[in-house]
């Protein structure tokens, strides 16, 4: 495994917080995220009664529904499972399901809601990183535990927040080198105006100066956007090797509508995608996206024996049509997690779960996952994937092996100039 310099979740904790409102650029209102209240350090929800609370948070109206619903739904399939092997600590999980509506403060004011009333042993869900960011000091406050199963921009360890999806050195970085190897040496930069895609664009821009590549154009559009024709002609214009799409939500669907109507397709001007999935293809249509690259760590098509028993057992509870995908495997993989830690630690008590997190591995769909205490991330195998005409991801490149997190590039030259301040959304 890559050995890089480690940053420990506690020193950095007091640079997120003040990061906050500034990097939470992609909230709909200029409302604060609310506190919650302050929780006794030592509590264990777990100590008492015969079942474990468990809190569900996820976007199931609004922008971002065609993404979270499904994560909601694997984090159901996984409690199902888990209480049907014996539960955790030997008591049942009861999970209560909350809708982020896809607007940031509301993300936080259900997190305050879980943990104050509740009373959640932990939280799973999030996907926008403006919803994190939100939710990043209730969690803080409350020194309770959000485990967040999206990929995302890095530059950030929280100490309450456990992260299950990729930070950038496990999907970013590993796609950008897979096209300077394809011999790409221009980019186009595609993404919604808020934290994840003007951060990621940050540290894309400066790998490319690193490794000669020419950044051609940069356009973002606010979540919920249709309307892409003026951005498809500038990328025709400007005629750039390959376009790095960090769009997210139904968004999508209309870009690439407009894309393939402008005659771009992956002959003419392939585009590499990172947070497009088996359920976003579904939604927009694989006869637009047919041979386009995306960057991910799981696809339904992941060859391992855990994978397949997940794919069984996913499409046996909700249709034999349902795709799963890397945000769905992140998430299920999350509980698994969180209960092998409760179980180390003998308490769901934030504080004894998060010492005993350092080590421990999981078999998980995507392969085998191993959590790194020093940042509470996990070691993840980087995958590109290439989209076929039946809406499947095929994987067509790999990293041979997990890959350490390294959230705040400090592995990387080429990334020191780099902070966690996010730029602010442009006003459009």
């Amino acid at each position: 495994m890559i050995t890089l310099h480690k940053r420990s979740v506690a020193a950095s904790a007091t640079a997120i917080t003040a990061l906050l409102l500034l990097a939470a650029c992609g909230s709909t209102t200029e409302e604060a995220a609310p506190e919650a209240s302050a929780t006794m350090a030592t509590e264990d929800r777990c100590a008492t009664g015969d079942t474990i609370p468990v809190g569900l948070l996820n976007s199931l109206s609004g922008t971002m529904a065609i993404s979270e619903v499904t994560v909601r739904d694997s984090l159901l399939l996984a409690v199902d499972e888990i209480n049907a092997s014996g539960g955790v600590l030997g008591k049942q999980l009861v999970p209560i399901s909350e809708d982020g509506a896809s607007d940031w403060p509301t993300f936080a004011e259900k997190a305050q809601k879980l943990i104050s009333e509740d009373k959640v042993a932990a939280t799973f869900g999030g996907w926008t990183s403006s919803s994190r960011k939100q939710m990043l000091p209730v969690f803080e406050s409350a020194k309770e535990l959000l485990f967040y199963p999206v990929q995302y921009e890095g530059l950030e360890a929280s100490p309450y927040i456990f992260y299950t999806g990729a930070t950038t050195n496990q999907q970013i970085i590993p796609a950008l080198d897979y096209l300077k190897e394809e011999g790409v040496k221009t980019l186009y930069l595609v993404g919604s105006d808020y934290v994840f895609p003007r951060t990621a664009n940050k540290e894309i821009a400066a790998y490319a100066a690193a490794n000669g590549m020419e950044i051609v154009g940069e356009d973002y559009k606010p979540l919920g956007n249709t309307e892409f024709s003026a951005i498809v002609d500038s990328i025709k214009a400007a005629k750039p090797d390959a376009v790095f799409n960090t769009l997210n939500g139904d968004s999508n669907v209309a870009f690439w509508k407009q894309y393939k109507s402008a005659g771009l397709d992956a002959k003419t001007t392939p585009v590499v995608s990172v947070s497009i999935a088996e359920e976003e293809v579904a939604a927009i249509g694989p006869e637009y996206l047919t041979d386009q690259l995306v960057s991910w760590n799981y696809y339904q098509t992941t060859d391992t024996p855990e994978n397949a028993a997940f794919v069984k057992a996913y499409q046996d509870k909700y249709g034999a049509d349902k795709p799963t995908s890397d945000p769905m495997e992140a998430a299920y993989t999350s509980l698994y997690l969180w209960k092998a830690m409760a179980e180390k630690a003998g308490s769901c008590n934030p504080e004894a779960i998060k010492a005993a997190a350092d080590g421990i591995t999981f078999a998980a769909p995507e392969g085998l996952v191993t959590i790194d205490g020093a940042n509470q991330h996990i070691y993840k195998t980087a995958r590109i994937g290439k989209i076929t005409d039946d809406g499947q991801i095929v994987e067509v490149w790999n990293s041979g092996e997990p890959i350490k997190p390294d959230p705040f590039l400090e592995g990387y030259d080429w990334a020191a100039g780099l902070s966690g301040a996010s730029p602010a959304p442009s006003s459009s």
